[in-house]
């Protein structure tokens, strides 16, 4: 029998048998419809990830003073990582290999709050050391014996009551102060005008750097915040500069919503009294984060022997998220596997029970001259059929379903690839489990085929 006919022959079973093959592929409608949305929200997954941290330089490192809390974990020896307070020397020496004494100076406390993007909040309420302030001097003191970092900015954060001309009375909105070098280890890009300069930090000039849809928010417009002015807390701020819009990102402070302000005037004129300092530095090279992060605390346990640290690495946590991206779309590919499986055996049993029906006709074909190879390949192209519909319309569902999925506020991003792979795991799976039932019916020989009712 040539290809063609069995195609006819084929046709004409599943003509004959429409609701029962559309029953059957169920199972492979589901799993490809499965398949699409999982590789979807995998995807999304990471794209919601980038965009959580776009904002972070990889080795982007943030410390911060242990609050009251942290220090009461540790104690109770569940230190987290990074924590690496105390006494120690340097993992990777000082540039230069010298040692050198710090005097601890005399330095004021405050209380937790504020943070900035990318994590280093004092939070769950703990309060930080007694005595313990980061000043700009830790910052050059790293900066100049960390031989791993590239950069390195002290930022101050806390709310100011802002009122421009377009505001009938004061709101309370989000500032950050900061040195010039923060908008490098930030990411931050610049609609129109400049960020913070030195300049304007060794001056406490009372410049501003204002966020997208903060500006949109005070002004009407972004640009129109470019030259304007603000009074925070009763003082008059010039804006010299406007984020371009950033989104949302992973903790803390969001760039959009946020003023700017160079750091000698935030902590002289708006958070001084209010907000603890953290430091956020760069490592020059990824690898040597872990190295970097030691000699950090090393420079501030020099300068606070009393002092405990929390260092948190931007890599780290990206890489953790990531993890656990990726841990759920495995899951889920588990549960698409499954329901592969489960539609295959429908479709085997499917077959089993045709075979069983069609057992005089695979007599005749067989008296008539049909070899074995012809009958195999009849119902393994019935088989095929079955699973290439199913795995069809399953791509054509997922899809439609991408949607509805978003509007459950998901993030969810298809890819082309994740309809190609569940079609082509439709089709195998479909194929793979019609394998034996259409191997049955070819060992059937002409008389026990005909005798059978």
């Amino acid at each position: 029998m040539r290809f063609s006919e069995i195609l006819h022959l084929v046709w004409i079973n599943i003509l004959e048998s429409k609701t029962k093959v559309m029953l059957t592929s169920l199972g492979i409608i589901v799993g490809a419809a499965t398949i699409v949305l999982v590789i979807a929200i995998g995807h999304g997954g990471e794209v919601d990830v980038q965009e959580q941290f776009k904002t972070l330089n990889v080795g982007a490192i943030n410390v911060t003073v242990s609050t009251q809390a942290d220090m009461a974990d540790a104690m109770a020896g569940m230190m987290p990582p990074g924590d690496m307070g105390g006494g120690g020397g340097f993992s990777g020496g000082f540039s230069g290999g010298t040692q050198r004494s710090f005097s601890g100076g005399s330095r004021t406390g405050g209380s937790g709050g504020g943070g900035m993007p990318g994590g280093g909040q004092m939070g769950g309420g703990g309060t930080a050391q007694k005595g313990v302030t980061l000043t700009t001097t830790d910052v050059e003191d790293i900066l100049s014996y960390v031989p791993d970092l590239s950069s390195a900015s002290i930022v101050l954060s806390g709310t100011g009551a802002v009122l421009t001309d377009n505001l009938d009375e004061e709101t309370d909105e989000t500032i950050v102060g900061c040195l010039p070098e923060y908008q490098n280890i930030s990411n931050l890009e610049l609609l129109q005008g400049d960020f913070i300069t030195q300049d304007d930090e060794d001056s406490k000039n009372k410049v501003a750097v204002i966020g997208n849809s903060l500006a949109k928010t005070l002004f009407g417009s972004a640009y129109a915040a470019y030259g304007d002015v603000l009074t925070i807390e009763g003082k008059t701020y010039t804006v010299v500069g406007v984020l371009s819009e950033i989104g949302t990102v992973s903790s803390g402070v969001s760039p959009d919503d946020s003023i700017y302000l160079p750091y000698s005037t935030a902590q002289k004129f708006v958070l001084g009294s209010t907000a603890t300092p953290s430091i956020m530095a760069i490592a020059s090279d990824v690898k040597e984060v872990s190295n970097a992060m030691a000699n950090i605390t090393a420079v501030l346990t020099e300068n606070y022997p009393n002092g405990r640290f929390t260092l948190t690495d931007a890599g780290s946590e990206m890489e953790a998220a990531t993890t656990s991206a990726n841990t759920l779309s495995m899951l889920l590919i588990a549960v698409a596997i499954i329901v592969f499986i489960v539609g295959g055996i429908g479709i085997m049993n499917v077959l089993f029970v045709s075979v069983r029906e069609r057992t005089q006709e695979i007599g005749i074909l067989k008296a008539l001259g049909c070899s074995k190879r012809e009958i195999l390949l009849e119902f393994l192209v019935e088989a095929n059929f079955m699973s290439t519909f199913g795995g069809v319309l399953g791509v054509i569902v997922g899809f439609a379903l991408v949607p509805a999925v978003r509007m459950a506020g998901m993030t969810v991003e298809p890819l082309a690839v994740s309809g190609v792979l569940a079609l082509a795991f439709a089709v195998v799976t479909g194929t793979a489990f019609g394998f034996y039932p259409a191997y049955k019916a070819a060992q059937l020989t002409p008389i026990e085929a005909l005798q059978q009712e």
